[in-house]
């Protein structure tokens, strides 16, 4: 199943994607006599769904798709946000390719380095990435993102998987003059728009995430071409080590670092500027496709 997120009324709602049309997850949890207890449904309460319970849903969604209801769009017509734009936590890696590492010429850790984004930073597959005033040097980290789908706190890297929801493609913007003014990254990670994400939340049907293909283009221009076996510390090691430092909850976001290529190591740097196109493919997930806007 993949979920989406689409605007309704300046508002996100939890959708299912089925092919070219995204169909409103609330009438396909009706049509599926799946009862939520509390509160709107989204894709955060689908996640936490048993297995049965999610089949079900994906069942429903896609007899509507067949449909003329109102609340089966063409993907085309609706704008998809963030799969999951209310997380708990958006936790990101660093130097997490050694080819990257290597490029960058800064210091690899026996532990996964972490720094945080927050909501304000979150955006849609297609919406603009807006380039802030503060800063000249934005660059550009196609990378696989994890979505935690249960509780976890302790976990071993063996199990780590059981709490997995599912894996979407996401794109680490980073101010680089902001991120390197002192020792700590935030500054530079967490403006408007610097986390693209999507284009859905891919459930059950990646079978192993250390083995995708993951591209990086600008205007059509390769520029990171790599692939998720050539992470430092894995999926299954990242969750693990994570739980120990904190409990995760369902919707937390985790960003799994990229590979070589970016922009302020090429020589010249390589920035993005008003009227670019940046786009992010994950091999079996989709594509982020994101203008690239001047912010006034």
């Amino acid at each position: 199943m993949r979920l989406v997120s689409y605007d309704s009324q300046k508002k996100w709602r939890a959708g299912i994607a089925i092919e070219n049309k995204v169909v409103d997850a609330a009438i396909a949890a009706m049509t599926a006599n799946i009862n939520f207890t509390a509160g709107e449904i989204s894709n955060k309460t689908i996640i936490q769904l048993s297995q049965d319970k999610q089949s079900k849903l994906e069942e429903a969604a896609r007899e509507l798709a067949k449909s003329n209801e109102t609340e089966v769009h063409r993907m085309d017509d609706v704008l998809l946000g963030p799969p999951i734009p209310d997380p708990d936590k958006i936790i990101c890696l660093g130097l997490n390719y050694r080819s990257h590492s290597m490029e960058t010429g800064l210091a690899t850790y026996q532990v996964p380095i972490l720094f945080a984004k927050y909501r304000n930073a979150l955006t849609g597959p297609t919406s603009p990435i807006l380039l802030p005033r503060l800063s000249k040097e934005i660059d550009y980290e196609g990378e696989l993102a994890v979505v935690i789908g249960k509780r976890c706190k302790n976990v071993t890297a063996d199990d780590s998987l059981n709490y997995v929801a599912g894996y979407m493609a996401f794109d680490d913007i980073s101010a680089r003059d902001l991120q390197f003014s002192t020792s700590q990254w935030l500054t530079g990670k967490t403006l408007d728009t610097f986390a693209p994400c999507g284009p859905a939340l891919v459930l059950n049907e990646i079978s192993d995430p250390q083995d995708l293909n993951i591209t990086t283009l600008l205007n059509g221009q390769t520029l990171q071409q790599g692939n998720t076996c050539n992470m430092i510390f894995s999926v299954t090691e990242t969750i693990a080590h994570i739980s120990q430092l904190m409990t995760l909850e369902p919707g937390d976001i985790i960003a799994t670092g990229t590979p070589e290529g970016v922009g302020y190591k090429r020589n010249p740097p390589l920035y993005l500027h008003d009227g670019d196109v940046v786009e992010v493919e994950i091999e079996g997930i989709g594509m982020l496709r994101n203008p690239v806007v001047q912010n006034q």
